[in-house]
């Protein structure tokens, strides 16, 4: 089923500020929140695709990837995604936006935000996202290519579970929550008392202290290490497309989320074509007699060589067209021609013997710009003069 615009599903213009798109999600999110619609999949799905939405436009960088691509841009096949909303659990949903759901009055509707799981703690703090820039050749752009990459980036620790604590005894529940990883305040208003939910500031909304730190990572759940990742890229991306592989980047501390992994494509040029769009141009140089009497030659593809005729007569300029030679479109079944302009090559040094034959082509009125059409004259003599 295709994905729904994410403008549509927020209810904002393109041109919409990012305070405008925060305002819209709230809303969306208000509607369809999971406590205000108990037993409602199809209000849960729209409360996901809201979380999915805001995520990209909330991003500045993936918001332009989407302006420019669509939902290929930042979800292409592969593994790629920059939207996580559909992926994603209520956990991460509250736990990556939760400054939407807590602190303010849409906090105090629904209790701070949706229970999680351990009394509505958040393990973490989530990990940041992660670029390379990624090199590929024009036969890997047109099919689409796997790529195996080693990064350096934090991972998990595997001493502690990516808790941080030496041992289990070593985590506590915390004092000033009680190990909900939330507080309660009440504030007078005019309208009376006003309870609100936020994170606890004492365990940052875990829900508990360490009191002994792991030795391998010193309390951070996680190791700087170098990390073998497998990446697909699909057919038909371009040079300075960005594609985001969710969750590859690096891990958060004490079993935060991990951040994204973001791709920079970068096109290595080709020794002989060049890319316009879908399409690939070739600059053919032919000689002066395979112009006149036509030829059968071989050009290069993006996938290997191929055969054209160069019809008798051709003239300098003249542009040929190979119909499906060029690059697939990414966000379509589209796919672009390979255009090969021809170029009629002019000797620069030539035998005595070769200007003595050019001498008297010279006067010759079909060696004028514009010809009489006498094209068998034309040709016998042309044969008398070569043999």
């Amino acid at each position: 089923m295709a994905k729904r615009d994410y403008y549509e599903i927020l209810g904002v213009a393109k041109s919409a500020s990012a305070d405008e798109i925060k305002k819209a999600y709230r809303k969306v999110a208000m509607q369809f929140h999971p406590d205000r619609n108990p037993g409602d999949k199809s209000a849960e799905d729209k409360f996901k695709e809201a979380a999915e939405a805001y995520e990209v436009l909330s991003d500045q960088e993936k918001k332009a990837q989407y302006d420019r691509y669509g939902h290929a841009g930042v979800n292409s096949r592969g593994g790629f995604g920059g939207g996580q909303g559909q992926g994603m659990n209520m956990d991460d949903i509250f736990s990556n936006f939760g400054d939407i759901f807590g602190d303010d009055i849409f906090g105090s509707f629904f209790g701070g935000g949706r229970q999680r799981s351990g009394g509505g703690k958040s393990r973490g703090t989530r990990g940041s996202n992660l670029r390379i820039k990624l090199k590929m050749n024009y036969e890997e752009i047109a099919k689409g290519a796997s790529k195996t990459v080693k990064v350096k980036k934090y991972t998990g620790c595997n001493s502690c579970g990516g808790s941080g604590a030496k041992d289990k005894s070593s985590v506590q529940s915390c004092g000033t929550c009680g190990g909900s990883g939330q507080v309660r305040k009440v504030t007078n208003t005019f309208l009376g008392q006003m309870q609100t939910v936020g994170t606890c500031p004492t365990c940052n909304g875990e829900g508990s202290t360490i009191t002994s730190k792991c030795t391998n990572c010193k309390g951070e759940g996680r190791v700087y290490t170098e990390e073998t990742i497998s990446i697909d890229i699909p057919a038909g991306v371009q040079d300075g497309m960005q594609l985001s592989l969710s969750g590859k980047g690096n891990t958060g501390e004490r079993g935060g989320a991990p951040g994204d992994l973001i791709v920079l494509i970068e096109e290595e040029p080709h020794a002989e074509l060049q890319r316009d769009s879908l399409n690939v141009i070739f600059d053919m140089h032919i000689s002066f007699p395979d112009a006149v009497f036509g030829a059968n030659l071989e050009v290069p593809t993006i996938d290997g060589r191929a055969k054209i005729k160069i019809p008798p007569g051709t003239q300098s300029g003249k542009i040929f067209r190979l119909k499906g030679k060029g690059f697939p479109s990414i966000n379509s079944y589209e796919k672009g021609d390979q255009l090969i302009h021809v170029n009629v090559w002019t000797p620069q040094e030539l035998s005595a013997d070769e200007k003595v034959m050019v001498e008297k082509m010279k006067d010759s009125k079909n060696f004028q710009p514009h010809p009489e059409k006498n094209e068998k004259s034309f040709f016998t003599k042309m044969k008398e003069m070569f043999g």
